[in-house]
């Protein structure tokens, strides 16, 4: 059994400080450009918005003059027939504009809140992509989700609610005060106003003082989350050290944690809307008491009284929600900043300005590679590799053999560029990878890694990932390269069978050889086995090491290896020891020297 390699893993950074958030406009300017993309149906959204509230204010003005329509005098029957009919109809043409404007702006604006959320959606995906392997290695899997899910949902609120609540409210409010101000007294106005800046600064003051209790809800919304997550991913170790009711309790902790918070949240919610009712209710009862007056001193008609009390109804509706409109607003703009604050982390490994392609133009016959006197450490009080240098030329192998934690693997992340190094530097074909971009540099690498992770997916799909575009003759080709399309093939759905989360339906030979063969299909000018046979067993590990002696021949490679059985053909071995290669040269020279390798190969056939 293969012992773990503590030093070989990344450790973990000292925590950034942590940024202190943006102001709500800020989020607000960042979102813009996103929307602007659609100007023109923001303009139409925006003009079909004002119709809706047009024609949303006039039906109270003709039920006004529909009710003043009916005190008749008697015998004046031609009215009765003639101006409430018109009137009726004229009512049912501004309810029916009501809707078909507001439909309208729906149905004009969907495609530029659907495009919004698309780009920015996958502008997260491409940054998160582009981040470190050292990010990757420690963000927590659910509550970064959760953070993106809520991002992406709070951009369909944030326009859904300010589109069309806020907006259209405003320029409700602001037709109804100048209507009421000159149809009548000032007094009707400023009773409205009063009540409005009440209301508003209630709710306001309400809402900010309970958003603790939303976030963090949130926040063991987020919690309880990514627990689960990462306990379902860890499925076999939980069964394996019978943990099931320990999992369930530490869920259940922060399911509790949450409900203690959500019970906050709902009480002062309760405590919101009860004072919202209350400021409502006044400021109605007011109004009509003053509309009343007007009707029984003849300053006004019954019409008058019923159009006010239908503008209170209609503005206060809207207001009633208000809170939660204002609540969602901010949740959406926390939401919103948190995932925009996620595509704003500063990559840790970036291309130069004006890198240019890794040149390789004959191939494998240009790929050579060199560490040059290469420190590197993933923190900086703890350097793992200590002035390396070798060779790997063009067409050649060359092996790396030593105990766990040495730094073996660590040589591979190198070479991918997933860290860059402190001292010294690594040439392909001699082009400093610094100096070239990622992508190319990773195009010309191959590798097949020591823990294969698969996608929960096809057999198919998982080796044609190595040439995406691959048909299944090709996949198939590489599938017997690997000696695994037998397997393949005696399944009941052959390579449509699913491997499973992480392909754990799979044994370990089984998916290290489907890394095998997905390698195998990318076929790149340079490979990199990394323990690449260490869960087969003898006589499979016997038949792929001859495959992978075969494809790597006229290939540069770089062979990470703990049997020394399956390097002995190498062009130069390096022994490695803590982080410094202490001999070198090929197995008979090493042999010969009577060394550190030859310890380690009599150790192994004595065990063998």
């Amino acid at each position: 059994m293969r012992a773990s390699a503590p030093s070989a893993l990344p450790l973990a950074a000292p925590p950034a400080a942590s940024a202190p958030p943006k102001s709500d406009w800020a989020t607000l300017r960042r979102l813009f450009p996103y929307l602007w993309v659609y100007k023109w149906r923001v303009i139409a959204a925006l003009a079909f918005m004002i119709g809706a509230k047009l024609a949303n204010v006039g039906v109270p003005l003709l039920l006004k003059t529909l009710v003043d329509a009916m005190t008749l005098k008697p015998g004046d029957a031609t009215a009765l027939l003639v101006v409430p009919v018109a009137l009726l109809l004229g009512y049912g043409a501004l309810r029916l504009s009501t809707s078909l404007f507001a439909e309208l702006r729906e149905l004009v604006f969907a495609k530029a809140t659907e495009g919004a959320s698309r780009s920015i959606s996958l502008e997260v995906f491409r940054h998160l992509h582009a981040l470190s392997l050292r990010f990757h290695l420690e963000r927590q899997t659910g509550g970064m989700t959760r953070d993106i899910e809520r991002g992406t949902r709070g951009v369909h609120q944030l326009i859904s609610y300010s589109l069309y609540s806020i907006i259209p409210t405003l320029i409700e409010v602001t037709l109804v005060l100048t209507l009421l101000a000159v149809k009548f007294d000032v007094w009707f106005a400023g009773i409205t106003i009063v009540a409005l800046v009440v209301y508003i600064a209630f709710t306001i003051s309400v809402t900010e003082w309970r958003t603790q209790f939303r976030k963090k809800m949130n926040d063991m919304d987020s919690t309880a989350h990514s627990r689960a997550i990462d306990s379902l991913l860890n499925y076999e170790t939980v069964k394996y050290f019978n943990n099931e009711e320990f999992e369930a309790a530490r869920y259940d902790e922060n399911l509790e944690r949450y409900r203690r918070a959500a019970v906050k949240s709902q009480t002062t919610l309760s405590l919101l809307n009860t004072g919202q009712q209350l400021i409502i209710a006044v400021a109605l009862v007011t109004m009509l008491w003053r509309a009343t007056q007007g009707v029984v001193e003849g300053r006004m008609t019954l019409g008058d009284l019923v159009m006010v009390n239908a503008f209170m109804i209609q503005l206060y509706i809207p207001l009633n929600f208000l809170g939660v409109i204002y609540r969602e607003i901010k949740q959406s703009l926390t939401d919103l900043e948190k995932m925009f604050t996620l595509m704003e982390r500063e990559r840790e490994i970036a291309d130069v300005p004006g890198a240019q392609a890794l040149s390789l133009p004959h191939g494998a016959k240009d790929a050579s590679v060199q560490f040059e006197d290469v420190t590197f450490g993933y923190d900086p009080a703890r350097t793992i590799l200590h002035h390396i240098s070798f060779e790997i030329p063009a067409g050649k192998t060359v092996a790396v053999v030593g105990p766990s934690g040495s730094g073996k693997s660590t040589l591979a992340r190198l070479l991918f560029r997933f860290y860059d190094v402190q001292h010294g530097r690594i040439v392909i074909g001699g082009q400093d990878i610094k100096q070239v971009t990622q992508s190319s540099v990773r195009q010309a690498l191959g590798i097949v890694p020591q823990d294969t992770v698969l996608f929960n997916d096809t057999v198919e799909y998982n080796i044609a990932y190595g040439r995406p575009g691959a048909g299944r003759a090709e996949v198939e080709a590489a599938a017997r390269a690997a000696h695994i399309h037998g397997f393949i093939s005696a399944a009941p759905k052959g390579y449509d069978t699913m491997v499973g989360e992480r392909g754990l339906k799979l044994s370990g030979g089984e998916k290290q050889r489907v890394a095998i063969a997905r390698t195998l299909l990318k076929n790149p000018p340079i490979m990199i086995f990394d323990e690449a046979t260490s869960a087969l067993d003898s006589a499979n590990e016997r038949a792929i090491q001859a495959e992978l002696q075969n494809v790597a021949h006229n290939k540069t490679t770089l062979v990470i290896a703990h049997r020394l059985s399956t390097v002995v053909d190498a062009h130069e071995i390096l022994v490695m020891d803590a982080g410094r290669i202490i001999e070198r040269g090929n197995h008979a020279q090493l042999m010969a020297t009577n060394g550190r390798y030859a310890a380690m190969w009599a150790m192994q056939q004595s065990t063998e």
